[in-house]
This record gives C-alpha cells, sequence and structure tokens, in this order.
C-alpha cells in the first residue's frame, strides 16, 4: 500500500484533512487508492484526538471514478477476485460512512462513480460551484452498485432511478438542489466555506458528535417504538453524563464549556 496516494494534514484543533494525491490520475480509484483510504478512515477514526475529518482531492478534481489500469486488470479477474475486490470496496466507503466523528466532503471538482460515494458518505458536502457529478457506469455496460445505498440515502430513489439510468452529469448547483451536497460556492471561497462549518462543529461537545452521529446509525432500521426507547436512553445517558453536565451547566453560568478551552 502506498501511504503517499493519501496525503493526512492535521492542525491545532484535532481536524485532520485527507487529501487523495493523485491529481495526474484525478485522483480515480485503484484498489491501492481503496486500500489506503479505509486504511486511515480507520486508523483515524481509533483516535481520541482527531475531532472532525475533511475529504478533499488534489488538483482539479475531488476523485473521477475508476482507474483506467485498474478496469483493465479487472476485466480478467475471475467471479471470486471481482466480489473480492467490489467488498474492499464497501468496507472503505463504509469505514466513512461510520467515521465516529464528523466528516466534511470538500468537493473540489469533478466527483463521477466511487467520487459520488465518497461525498454521499461524508455527513456534510461544500462543493466548489465548478465540481461536477455523474454516475456513469452503465455507459461501459457496469453498475454504479456499491456506492448505490450511501447515493440512494442521500438523495432518494427516485433521483437514483434517473440518474444512475441515464449517467448524465449534474452541476454543482443541482447536486445541491438533490440534496447530494449541502452548499456550493465559489472556487476561491471553497476553504472558507469548510473553515466556518468547522468553526460550528467544533463547538459542540466531542463525545455528544459521536454519540448524535451512532444514534443515527442506530435509528436507521428500528421501528417507531424501537427508536422512542432508544432515543429516551440516549438522551438520558448523555444528561448523566460529565461532558453533558459540564455543557449545562456551562450554559447556565454563560461561560464558555472546558471543551472550548
Amino acid at each position: 500500500m502506498d501511504a503517499a496516494l493519501v496525503r493526512s494534514e492535521r492542525a491545532a484543533s484535532g481536524v485532520v484533512t485527507l487529501t487523495i494525491d493523485r491529481a495526474a490520475r484525478r485522483n480515480a480509484f485503484d484498489d491501492a487508492l481503496i486500500a489506503a483510504l479505509r486504511a486511515q478512515f480507520e486508523s483515524l477514526g481509533r483516535d481520541p484526538d482527531v475531532r472532525a475529518l475533511v475529504l478533499t482531492g488534489a488538483g482539479s478534481a475531488f476523485s473521477a471514478g475508476a482507474d483506467l489500469d485498474w478496469m483493465r486488470r479487472a476485466a480478467s479477474f475471475t467471479a471470486a477476485e471481482n466480489l473480492a475486490d467490489a467488498r474492499q470496496l464497501e468496507a472503505m466507503l463504509a469505514a466513512l460512512d461510520t467515521f465516529p466523528r464528523p466528516t466534511i466532503a470538500r468537493v473540489n471538482g469533478a466527483a463521477i462513480g466511487g467520487g459520488v460515494g465518497l461525498v454521499a458518505a461524508c455527513d456534510i458536502a461544500i462543493a466548489s460551484e465548478q465540481a461536477v457529478f455523474a454516475m456513469s457506469e452503465v455507459r461501459l455496460g457496469l453498475l454504479p452498485a456499491v456506492v448505490a445505498p450511501f447515493v440512494r440515502r442521500a438523495i432518494g430513489e427516485r433521483a437514483c432511478r434517473r440518474l444512475f439510468l441515464t449517467a448524465e452529469r449534474l452541476d454543482a448547483a443541482e447536486a445541491r438542489r438533490l440534496g447530494l451536497v449541502h452548499e456550493v460556492v465559489a472556487d476561491e471561497a471553497l476553504d472558507q466555506a469548510v473553515a466556518t462549518v468547522l468553526e460550528q462543529l467544533l463547538q459542540g461537545g466531542p463525545e455528544a458528535l459521536t454519540a448524535a452521529k451512532a444514534l443515527l446509525v442506530d435509528l436507521r432500521h428500528a421501528s417507531f417504538d424501537e427508536a422512542a426507547d432508544r432515543t429516551a436512553r440516549a438522551i438520558a445517558e448523555r444528561r448523566a453524563s460529565a461532558e453533558g453536565k459540564e455543557g449545562v451547566l456551562a450554559f447556565l453560568e454563560k461561560r464558555q464549556p472546558a471543551w472550548k478551552g
């Protein structure tokens, strides 16, 4: 695994920025990049000092889908090898989707195929107005299969029915209308937009942010009665926690909570 495929930078605030560093290949996926991303997501997810994760791409693209050389190699794979390869991509996206702290997709350019999956698996997505999005697999006789659960959850089945079948490109404004991204800004304003969201995130209790994400995952397949029980237990645990008590006390005393220094 080539660790240089993904560049990691950590700020004093605990924010880690991961940059897919294959600009010459428009940050396209291959098996090595998938393994490098998964390793980073899993390692950083275990690090309690990480407060938030920003994912972006080097150069002019966010991630332009599958690498052509990887696709050529995959053409000669056995059925078992293809299944194992697809499961590696699914595991990488799942590691991002379940990352315990807040995640932001800084979409600096084209997000195609698996790149759309990365955007959909992040909690928050902010795109440059230069960004474009597409799931173009059917034009190659393939399917946007591994990314489908993440994209479907982000934009709904109705939108997926059209986009998976037509493979058309979306501009950033349309991606926002569909709910794939939350905000679209001029290219020169992208860093400031990400910084503004990070500032808001860092005001939250670190444990509370993790618990909020875990609660949403827990509720995905819960019935109404199960959800009611789990949410009651979740808030009771938070109220009894040291962080919850500190946050309420700080509010009442009109001071900053301990996690804001």
